[in-house]
């Protein structure tokens, strides 16, 4: 749960069921009342179908909390932090960035550095459409090392060069347009 939208629906739920929350954030909710077997698998029900999920097990819920630390950080950060994102990490969750990795890499299939490049190459893509950024103070805002490394690793993910993907983009919604 990442969203003001996902915890409304998720507070919403509970109410239909006639539960009372006391907190709902990422991978935790409390609530008031004790919960019955068919309370939880209507809810677990009615969240499936809104395109959430009731998580049981910790280690789910500890990679939903990996993953929102790192969509939060480069997504949402007003300033992109230039931290290690290794220490960053395992700061926030108070765990050994060995065992997040080992358990992420364990359950994703993927390892968190790879995760946080497709997350910065998401926000790159953002910022080439909707700022008026050049390739290279948007490289000094994500923190890359240079304007080669951005573009290396914004080929390896979408397959094109930065200036070629803003070109078919741009192309694309004037064809929108017309």
């Amino acid at each position: 749960m990442v969203s003001l939208r996902c915890k409304l629906l998720v507070k919403d739920e509970l109410r239909k069921l006639g539960l009372h929350c006391v907190i709902v954030e990422l991978g935790k909710v409390e609530i008031l009342e004790k919960i019955s077997k068919e309370q939880r698998s209507l809810l677990k029900f009615n969240l499936h179908k809104s395109g959430l999920e009731l998580m049981d097990d910790k280690k789910s819920i500890l990679i939903e909390k990996v993953k929102t630390i790192i969509i939060e950080m480069i997504h949402y950060s007003t300033e992109f932090a230039d931290v290690n994102y290794s220490d960053y990490i395992s700061k926030k969750l108070g765990l050994d960035y060995t065992y997040l990795s080992n358990i992420f890499s364990e359950t994703k299939g993927t390892t968190i550095q790879h995760y946080i490049i497709v997350h910065k190459i998401e926000k790159v893509k953002e910022l080439l459409l909707y700022e008026e950024m050049n390739l290279t103070e948007i490289s000094q805002k994500l923190h890359y090392s240079s304007v080669g490394h951005l573009s290396n690793q914004f080929k390896k993910i979408t397959g094109l060069s930065p200036s070629f993907y803003k070109d078919l983009q741009f192309k694309r919604k004037n064809l929108e347009d017309l």
